[in-house]
């Protein structure tokens, strides 16, 4: 058969083939990737945004703004760093055991034009304090070794 390709070359065709599918698909996974992600945000920050815009928020929990009503939690977050500004939040689902006001939570979902912010159902995350922190280390060493300057 004098149409038959030297096997060599097959491999070179093969390994060419392959490579263009696997470069194809590192493309499209990359653009999905960057595509799918949403903007994470501090209260402040979505406050002052469009209205209807989608965010992953993080933030933290004003203490004694938690409020429910059913199956809804109505309460209030500010920026982590702490500042005067309060946004109201209102999130259907379930709640983390850990969930409670003074800590950060991380939430999706998007501001109404009334300025509250409501959060997809299943969405709200609760991180808990790292007791490694740089304040926690320092004050675990400050009172297990008394300053001498005193």
């Amino acid at each position: 058969m004098p149409d038959a390709l030297d096997p060599s070359r097959k491999r070179k065709i093969r390994l060419g083939a392959a490579l263009g599918v696997a470069v194809i698909l590192a493309a499209a996974l990359a653009y999905v990737s960057f595509n799918a992600s949403s903007q994470t945000a501090e209260p402040s920050q979505v406050l002052s945004a469009a209205a209807g815009q989608h965010f992953e928020m993080n933030a933290t929990v004003v203490p004694g703004s938690i409020k429910t009503h059913g199956e809804t939690i109505d309460f209030e977050v500010e920026d982590r760093a702490g500042s005067k500004q309060t946004m109201p939040v209102s999130y259907t689902g379930s709640v983390p055991d850990p969930f409670k006001g003074g800590r950060e939570i991380i939430l999706s979902g998007q501001r109404e034009s009334n300025g509250t912010f409501i959060g997809e159902p299943e969405s709200l995350i609760t991180k808990c304090p790292s007791k490694f922190t740089t304040n926690a280390s320092e004050t675990a060493a400050s009172s297990k070794y008394p300053s001498s300057n005193g």
